[in-house]
């Protein structure tokens, strides 16, 4: 069973070939970051103007890797929500030309569900991954954290699921990139802040957690106000003072002390809920994905506070790729799930699980 996966959700062009949902026989990714970072944030008309360019090459280069023709592939799974409209609409657009074309099967799949999959793959013929030894076993704990969501989730099996808590604002990922540009750190914020925090002191700074009706239920923006109004004191200034000033006004050791304390907060916050929801529904695994599931401090604290071991995907499998759409889209070939009419699907920018 090897499934084509097309990641377009945002400002990545993803390809990949997955045979029998475990084994990643190509994973190519051409991302458009670097046009994206002078502005601080993704633009959604670049995104898509990239991923014109690039889809096309791309699918060819998965293919070649992956020494694969279109003979052998059985199916195209594509990602049609959640995420920007117009990068969504290249890739739902190019796997709707190609099923018709190459008269193969059709597959959506949702963006989020997919980062999921990222750990039932184990194993592949390329270099430099670090796969997890097994597939994680049902039922199944998901901490999804990325730029977008922040869930956990719990899986009984393959197509059922229950969300147990979401972010109410802010996401995690989301949260890194705004304190990120409050102490002056480079987009993407989560590897900038990372790094940086390993030179600070993360008891430096108290910040709040946030208390929420729903245990399991997430926010961050209080947080990051904390953060804002921290760093405003800091430099002897009241709440009326712009943001985008502060950076220029904050030592180094203040930014890495920041940077420290804000990271140590927002992992201990996911953290908190995780063991939480372990304890109370007993699953047979636990597994982190999205684009903060490569954080190394979040890998730390939850490995120190579960009562369980718990297996990492190499983190090249936490950002979006077409191997975690692959993955996906052989699970629900492999169930006999209904197929997308390759004439009709349409994309879902606001789509949830």
């Amino acid at each position: 069973m090897k499934i084509l996966g097309i990641e377009s959700s945002c400002d990545e062009t993803a390809v990949a070939v997955v045979d029998d949902g475990t084994t990643i026989l190509s994973n190519v990714v051409a991302s458009s970051m670097e046009l994206h970072a002078k502005y601080g944030g993704v633009i959604p008309e670049i995104a898509a103007r990239s991923h014109i360019e690039a889809i096309i090459p791309v699918i060819d280069s998965a293919l070649l890797t992956a020494n694969t023709s279109w003979s052998d592939i059985d199916g195209i799974a594509v990602t049609y929500g959640a995420g920007l409209s117009g990068s969504l609409l290249i890739g739902v657009l190019t796997a709707r030309t190609l099923a018709i074309i190459k008269r193969k099967p059709l597959y959506s799949i949702n963006h989020v569900e997919a980062h999921v999959y990222a750990n039932f793959l184990t194993s592949t013929p390329l270099n430099r991954y670090v796969l997890r030894e097994k597939s994680p076993l049902f039922p199944l704990l998901a901490l999804i954290v990325s730029g977008g969501h922040t869930q956990l989730v719990l899986f009984k099996n393959h197509g059922n699921h229950k969300i147990l808590g979401k972010t109410q604002d802010d996401a995690i990922g989301e949260a890194f990139d705004k304190v990120a540009k409050i102490i002056g750190l480079a987009y993407p914020g989560g590897p900038s802040i990372a790094n940086l925090a390993k030179s600070g002191n993360s008891s430096a700074y108290v910040f709040p957690k946030a208390k929420m009706t729903n245990s399991y239920d997430f926010s961050f923006s209080g947080l990051k106000t904390a953060v804002l109004r921290l760093a405003q004191e800091q430099i002897g200034e009241d709440f009326n003072f712009p943001s985008k000033n502060i950076a220029d006004r904050l030592s180094e050791p203040q930014k890495a002390n920041i940077a420290a304390s804000f990271q140590r907060i927002a992992i201990e916050t996911v953290v908190d809920k995780t063991v939480l929801a372990y304890r109370e529904f007993q699953p047979a695994s636990v597994v982190i994905a999205g684009g903060v599931a490569a954080n190394q401090e979040l890998r730390r604290q939850l490995t120190d506070r579960l009562p369980t071991e718990i297996e990492y995907t190499d983190p090249k499998l936490c950002t979006d790729n077409g191997a975690m759409v692959g993955c996906l889209g052989c699970f629900q070939a492999i169930d006999h799930r209904d197929q997308a009419d390759a004439y009709s699907l349409r994309v879902e920018p606001s789509l949830s699980m």
